[in-house]
């Protein structure tokens, strides 16, 4: 089995970021082959400062590392070091909906945040996250809820292509999200009606990953609760609640029904103090190895050059049986 997912370096990044990414990427080593980049292609479709996106992808490449990925068990790049990603998008316009871009809920939400310039590249970004994905032959992709409408997009793609161009081969891997059961959408701790994000959330709703140890204890002491002081898992009726019980069991790897009858009748206060501890240690040795990766930016380097060898290799096949299956000459 070969998985792939991809994530921005723009924005730091926050805690449903290492639930619902970058712990399932930890995970997938273990599972087969694993593929995992930086789209920092993808950070182009909004306004953005070129050194800060310079700055921000050694940032995230260096937390990757220290969260556990491991370059000898998978292959980590960079997405603009290997263009056949660019290359693929433009073949893969050619079965992609025009209705279906325009439906797609991130560049709804997106472009009517964009006050001087719509880009196309906004558009057509579920496009270069299908060839993303699609390039590899990747038969799973670990995402947050957020991104399920992408991987149906990409599916739909993957399935026109083939019924088009394939003559019954399967050229294209139609792939399967994998969502985790638990924390696939970890909520704002001020508003818990709104999803965890460095952009559209609340600062001090938002836990980042490397925030100080006390500064995380600090934001869940305020995080915003419900009426009455029953502890129970009720995502509609007790949003606030239910999203501290769902970060206790993911970062104690505690089942929620467990949790739910650990705090039954001891009310908000305890549980907000044991799941910010719990989020502290969760972050410890991922913030320790960080400052020490971080400070070595040629290794960091190194190691991305090493992955997209590794990737422009594992795409070729695809691209090769593309161009000719679409019936363009050999080169």
């Amino acid at each position: 089995m070969r998985t792939f997912s991809g994530i921005q370096p723009t924005g730091s990044k926050h805690l449903g970021n290492y639930i619902g990414a970058i712990g399932q990427y930890v995970q997938a080593q273990e599972r087969g082959e694993a593929l995992f980049c930086i789209v920092d292609l993808h950070a182009t479709t909004v306004a953005y400062d070129p050194a800060e996106l310079r700055r921000s992808l050694y940032d995230l490449t260096a937390l990757l590392l220290a969260a556990g990925l491991d370059p000898g068990r998978c292959v980590l790049f960079r997405q603009s070091d290997v263009r056949e990603h660019t290359e693929l998008t433009w073949l893969l316009t050619s079965v992609t909906a025009y209705g279906d871009l325009q439906r797609m809920h991130q560049f709804k939400d997106k472009s009517a945040a964009q006050r001087e310039l719509v880009s196309a590249g906004l558009f057509l970004y579920p496009v270069l996250m299908a060839a993303d994905v699609l390039a590899y032959r990747a038969s799973e992709v670990p995402v947050g809820d957020d991104q399920r409408q992408h991987v149906e997009l990409m599916r739909d793609i993957a399935i026109r292509f083939n019924a088009r161009y394939g003559g019954g081969e399967q050229v294209l891997v139609v792939p399967e999200h994998r969502i985790p059961p638990v924390g696939a959408r970890i909520m704002d701790l001020q508003d818990p009606t709104r999803k965890m994000s460095t952009t559209g959330g609340t600062p001090q709703g938002t836990v980042l990953v490397l925030d100080e140890p006390e500064v995380i204890r600090r934001k869940f002491k305020t995080a915003v609760t419900d009426s009455g002081r029953d502890v129970r898992y009720a995502p509609d009726e007790k949003p606030g609640v239910s999203n501290l019980i769902e970060i206790f069991s993911v970062a104690s790897a505690t089942p929620i029904r467990d949790v739910e009858q650990a705090y039954d009748g001891r009310g908000y206060g305890d549980l907000k103090v044991d799941v910010g501890d719990a989020v502290v240690e969760l972050f410890r040795p991922v913030q320790e190895r960080y400052a020490e990766l971080r400070a070595d930016e040629g290794e960091l380097r190194r190691l991305l050059a090493i992955g997209a060898d590794k990737a422009r290799e594992a795409t070729a096949p695809t691209l090769r049986r593309m161009y000719d299956v679409m019936g363009f000459v050999s080169r």
